[in-house]
């Protein structure tokens, strides 16, 4: 059963209140105000009205005054307001329209306009309010199609590396957990870990006998293969989408090294993003904990040790100490997604909202 909408009424005449009341309540649930104190209380109480009548001569202030408050309150502003008075000077009702009232309706009251002018206020706040959900169900939709894009834009560049592994969704794990550590808050931690998807990137601007290479790279190589972090941020770009910000700064800056000893641009300690901080002990203990071509993975605890050794140096300590909490928690997520669970048609992330 749909809900019937909510009028107030805030009149400081009892007769007006009564006779309003009639009026409307055979198709709407009408809550009354005497004074303006009453009617803003009324306005900020639950159910939440979708229509005010507001009368201007009220006893404690006037309505012009409760119009101005309740504009001013962001969960009230869009609630209509028709002013109903005795007053009949133009400038009035031209000083309530500007206020934001939507009408301006003078006493003796008519019933049929009174219905006919609340009818067509309801219609618009419905109106307004369908668009509105129909506004925030396509950026929703946008959004989930960006985040599906940028994963399956990875997984290409795992295919040029050799092949589906589940590096990415531990690694989106692994960031959301350190995160958590941190302190970060929660939609913070989501953005980051759905941006790490894209940290190495770059690795597509890196020629592909390089990347299968199995024995230990030349000094050639190696300056090729330390270009990644610029190519993937080339590759993403500058938006002022925070997904895509942060995806940028953690592909350019995982590479970084607290000591100063990184690359690309050899930044030190606090000058390197946070989230660049927290990308690469992630990326690290995904290096040591996954199979590579060239050696058998390290044990968890193996992994754990040499990261903490790492603390000032490589890594940022806080990022170290948060990952020592949730250390365990890695291991499990290292279980759960392991890479001969990976195959051609798995291609799923955890779900943002299960990170």
């Amino acid at each position: 059963m749909a809900r019937r909408p909510v009028i107030l009424v805030a009149d400081d005449a009892e007769d007006i209140r009564n006779l309003l009341g009639e009026l409307l309540a055979k198709d709407y649930d009408v809550k009354s105000a005497a004074s303006g104190h009453e009617a803003l209380l009324a306005a900020d109480t639950e159910p939440l009205p979708d229509l005010i009548l507001l009368d201007i001569e009220l006893p404690d202030t006037d309505g012009f005054e409760v119009l101005r408050r309740l504009k001013a309150n962001p969960a009230l502003a869009d609630i209509p307001v028709i002013f109903i008075t005795g007053r009949t000077a133009p400038e009035d009702e031209a000083r309530g329209l500007a206020g934001g009232a939507v009408d301006y309706l003078t006493k003796p009251i008519s019933p049929p306009i009174t219905l006919a002018r609340v009818r067509t206020q309801l219609a618009l706040v419905n109106q307004r309010r369908a668009l509105e959900e129909e506004v925030r169900a396509r950026t929703e939709e946008l959004a989930q199609t960006r985040i599906e894009i940028i994963r399956r834009l990875a997984r290409a560049m795992e295919y040029r590396e050799g092949g589906l592994t589940q590096r990415l969704p531990r690694v989106a794990e692994y960031v959301a957990l350190l995160c958590g550590a941190l302190g970060l808050k929660g939609r913070v931690c989501e953005v980051l870990a759905q941006a790490s998807a894209l940290y190495d990137i770059g690795k597509l601007g890196v020629a592909e006998h390089i990347l299968a290479k199995a024995e230990a790279l030349n000094e050639r190589e190696w300056t090729q293969m330390r270009r990644h972090p610029e190519i993937g941020a080339g590759i993403i770009g500058e938006h002022r989408d925070p997904l895509l910000a942060q995806a940028r700064v953690m592909a350019l800056t995982h590479h970084e090294r607290w000591d100063g000893t990184g690359y690309p641009a050899r930044l030190k300690g606090d000058a390197i993003p946070l989230p660049g901080r927290i990308m690469a002990l992630a990326d690290a203990y995904e290096a040591m904990t996954a199979t590579q071509r060239h050696r058998a993975p390290l044990p968890a605890e193996e992994a754990a040790r040499r990261i903490a050794a790492e603390s000032g140096k490589q890594f940022d300590p806080r990022v170290v100490a948060a990952f020592l909490k949730v250390a365990r928690e890695f291991d499990a997520v290292r279980a759960r997604h392991r890479d001969e669970l990976a195959g051609i048609h798995d291609l799923d992330f955890a779900a943002p909202g299960k990170l």
